[in-house]
């Protein structure tokens, strides 16, 4: 009997994820079209290798009947975030680095639960050819697998932003006239006009997912939600480009650091055929594959720390590109800064570390030595922020001398240690996990080098280390040189110019350390969490992340050691103190309603009664006064 071969056009998925209902699910979903069979599934890496290993194998071999062969998979659908439950598997982009440089023909979707820029970027450095969310609408999903399928790059936006796919710019044919120079601008401003309403459009629709809002509130916000897809479908039309391709979501890298992140860029990434998956946003897309075109090539490094390094960096170095407004409930040193000073002070802080981890990797630094050199590589991070901010020789005229303003605010760094630099979270881990691919660990599970979460934890970090160390270099000025005209000219808010202004700033400041001290952080010590100041791309707010910190907790003594025996109290009487006053209210409420209120209405019932017997006499009601 021989094998029926399916139509050349047929679409063969061989799909790669941990969740046996999601494979149900696709099963289920992908027979309802003609054009889409599931050849194969598998749970982890090491079988999806297994599975193409053996279907390519006779492909591969000239002397095999093809005829009783069934085609090999086509299209491999890979969720990225397989082996998080087990590290010593194969992790998600690293089995689709492996995957390329094994066949590098074979297209690959990836999907995800997460779409956050870093994720997107490592999913297309791995040699992915497009990106789709695990939650998206069934026929998106199913739009995005025949588009990689044809050979197209699709990758869904980030998280706050519409479910549309975009592609890669592709190469113009000989005999095609180029776009307008005009057509280009349009591009840009409808993809920047639709990223600003749709974080708008996700705030709202965040809002409305709350239980607490009122009918008024909730009928404003429908309104607004409303209006806003009006304004992105207009967007869309009125500025549409149908000549060009929108480009995929990478992050971009600043000037003075592109040259040097071409090289390490490049380096991991496998050898690829001219149609396969693009190394670059810029090159073209993949063509669409044949089978017998398909080929093993030698085994790769499959992760690569300058890469992850490269990853975490661009995509700060992204969302430093949009707002920075402080969202906290807290100030911070850096709000008395204009916002192109403060941009500069992070892209300074930014380029300062990244020396440093150079300068760690060809020390011959071992990841033992980190802790204890912890304290000098921050002391060396602030110093050389603070020297390129200021300038080495800047000076101020103050009551008639020339001051030297860096070597005064060098003579703070003992304060600025104890204050900042000694309480910034997971310095150690991230410098680790960056210079020699230690595992991050997230909620107590260790997710090695590649894995989205330790990528978005190193990222958190990364952000909360570049905040703190930009608030360090400006805390010493506030304390030397706060009302000094010219500092103030130069680096100032003009919002927060005159004295008054000023003071009322670093009273804030001076508040929340004290609060700080007394107050917030035991609690975090007690409840074992660590507060991350984050950017948004909006913005800078607050996260809390899980950590044990049992040790800690042992050491406190004095004022902070009553703050936690005060939680602790109240968590032990809250619960029952509460039970036993809804207890008693609940009684109250049966003594008011079943018995004196049963009462009241009985005896206004007999009363309400006799009045109506009376009216209603006709004997009564006639009978003449006397």
């Amino acid at each position: 009997m021989s094998f029926s071969r399916p139509p050349a056009s047929l679409i063969r998925l061989l799909l790669v994820d941990e969740d046996p209902v999601f494979r149900l699910g696709m099963g289920v979903l992908l027979q309802q079209y003609g054009d889409l069979v599931l050849v194969a599934e598998a749970e982890d890496g090491e079988t999806a290798l297994q599975i193409l290993d053996h279907q390519f194998s006779p492909s591969l071999d000239p002397e095999a009947p093809t005829d009783e062969t069934p085609p090999p998979a086509n299209l491999v659908a890979l969720d990225i975030g397989i082996g998080r439950s087990n590290p010593q598997q194969i992790q998600g982009l690293a089995l689709c680095r492996l995957l390329k440089s094994r066949y590098p023909n074979l297209p690959i979707l990836c999907l995800g639960t997460a779409s956050e820029p870093v994720i997107l970027a490592a999913a297309y450095q791995s040699g992915a050819d497009g990106y789709c969310s695990k939650g998206a609408d069934p026929t998106e999903l199913i739009a995005a697998i025949r588009r990689v399928a044809a050979g197209q790059s699709v990758w869904l936006q980030a998280p706050g932003q519409d479910r549309s796919l975009v592609q890669p710019p592709v190469v113009q044919p000989p005999g095609q006239r180029a776009p307008a120079p005009l057509a280009t601008v349009r591009r840009q401003l409808r993809l920047q006009g639709i990223q600003q309403i749709e974080a708008t459009l996700a705030d709202v629709n965040a809002e409305l997912r709350s239980d607490d809002l009122s009918l008024l509130d909730r009928a404003i916000l429908a309104g607004r939600q409303r209006e806003l897809r009006a304004a992105r479908w207009l967007v869309s039309r009125l500025l549409a480009t149908p000549r060009l391709e929108a480009l995929p979501p990478t992050p971009q890298s600043s000037p003075d650091r592109t040259a040097n992140r071409s090289r390490s860029n490049n380096a991991p990434a496998p050898s690829r055929s001219p149609s396969s998956a693009p190394s670059s946003p810029s090159s073209p897309p993949p063509t669409p594959p044949s089978p017998n075109a398909i080929v093993p090539a030698p085994e790769t490094a499959i992760v690569d720390v300058q890469s992850v390094q490269s990853l975490v960096f661009d995509a700060v170095l992204a969302k430093l590109q949009t707002g920075l407004i402080n969202q906290t409930e807290q100030p911070l040193e850096i709000d008395i800064l204009q916002e192109d000073k403060k941009r500069d002070l992070f892209y300074l802080v930014l380029r300062k570390l990244e020396e440093i981890l150079s300068e760690l990797r060809y020390s011959q630094v071992t990841p033992d030595q980190l802790p204890s050199k912890r304290p000098t590589i921050l002391l060396d991070l602030w110093q050389a922020a603070l020297l390129d901010f200021f300038g080495r020789y800047y000076t101020v005229y103050l009551n008639g001398r020339e001051i030297e303003v860096v070597d005064v605010l060098l003579q703070d760094a003992v304060a600025v240690e104890s204050a900042i630099l000694s309480k910034i979270p997971g310095v150690t881990e991230l410098l680790q996990h960056l210079l020699f691919q230690v595992p991050l660990e997230v909620n107590s599970v260790s997710y090695p080098t590649g894995n989205p979460e330790s990528l978005m934890r190193a990222e958190q970090l990364l952000e909360n280390l570049l905040i703190q160390i930009a608030n360090a270099v400006m805390q010493p000025l506030l304390n030397r040189f706060a009302n000094v005209e010219v500092i103030k000219q130069n680096f100032y808010d003009r919002r927060l110019l005159s004295s008054r202004e000023i003071e009322r700033f670093r009273n804030s400041l001076s508040w929340k350390y004290r609060v700080d001290r007394v107050f917030r952080e035991p609690k975090q010590i007690f409840e074992s969490q660590y507060q991350l100041l984050t950017l948004t791309g909006r913005g800078i707010k607050q996260t809390s992340i899980y950590k044990p910190r049992t040790e800690e907790l042992a050491s406190l003594t004095g004022l902070p050691y009553l703050v936690t025996l005060t939680l602790e109290a109240h968590d032990a009487i809250a619960p029952p103190l509460r039970t036993a006053v809804s207890f008693i209210g609940n009684g109250f409420v049966y003594v008011l309603t079943e018995i004196i209120g049963r009462g009241i209405g009985l005896i206004g019932r007999g009363v309400l009664k006799g009045l109506g017997n009376v009216w209603q006499d006709p004997a009564k009601r006639d009978r003449p006064f006397r």
